[in-house]
């Protein structure tokens, strides 16, 4: 790269993006917001209502922010009677409060770090419905682990993913940029980015620096020839700051 100064490349949908990226700037590493999916509504409102309606005693687990906005809008909160409420990060937890709904939240913001909770164990989650409020798809890897605890999985899909057409056009532009850190905050966006710069020169998967959400990302990322990966742990925020202003200091 003609510049060894930390360039990173955002792959959040762009309010989220926009937020992270003025993060940054304030600590002087420049960003660049290239969304990939945009959310649209698409939970049922009867659907919803059926389904917390007759599973008062549920744990609810909100696995982002936008999982609590669009199930809100689905069916107002005021109506949900669960007690047992459940965010993956301070962020979704944030969010659920300012909609006046008290949830914990696992010190480790990720799938991982949700099974580490109490009300996860095997004992107090046998036979324990658990309602998994997501996007339309994600988080399996939790589904199935509290599955094997006993617990009895229904997911609630309060919104979809619509992904954008990006082109090689937009690869020779991040190029162009000096992009050379991207931030992968889920398997689905990994999985993406790569197929795309499947066909560019290998400066990508060799030299370029690759912050991802969780370890599985990580792993994943291994698996598809990426060579440089830090986890940051979580997929908030400050992870993603710490994450990257280590890899700063040891680039610029």
């Amino acid at each position: 790269m003609p510049s060894n100064k930390t360039q990173v490349l955002i792959t959040r949908p762009e309010k989220a993006g926009r937020v992270l990226a003025q993060q940054l700037a304030g600590i002087g590493i420049n960003a660049c917001c290239q969304p990939f999916f945009e959310y649209l509504p698409f939970a049922n409102k009867e659907k919803t209502q059926k389904l917390i309606e007759e599973n008062p005693q549920a744990i609810l687990v909100f696995v982002s922010v936008a999982a609590v906005t669009f199930a809100h809008q689905a069916f107002d909160f005021s109506h949900w009677q669960q007690k047992n409420i459940v965010a993956v990060g301070d962020t979704t937890k944030a969010a659920l409060k300012n909609l006046g709904v008290n949830a914990i939240s696992p010190d480790l913001h990720t799938s991982e770090g949700l099974l580490m909770l109490d009300v996860f164990n095997k004992q107090n989650i046998n036979n324990q419905t658990v309602i998994i409020v997501r996007g339309d798809g994600g988080r399996e890897h939790l589904a199935q682990q509290l599955s094997r605890r006993g617990a009895i999985i229904h997911y609630l899909e309060s919104y979809q993913k619509v992904w954008l057409p990006l082109t090689q056009n937009h690869v020779l532009q991040w190029k162009n940029q000096q992009i050379n850190c991207i931030v992968i905050t889920s398997n689905a966006l990994l999985e993406s980015i790569v197929h795309l710069i499947k066909n560019s020169d290998s400066y990508w998967q060799t030299t370029c620096q690759w912050v991802v959400a969780s370890s599985r990302i990580a792993e994943r990322a291994k698996q598809l020839g990426l060579d440089n990966i830090i986890n940051a742990n979580g997929a908030n925020d400050q992870a993603i700051l710490c994450a990257i202003t280590s890899y700063g200091k040891n680039n610029d």
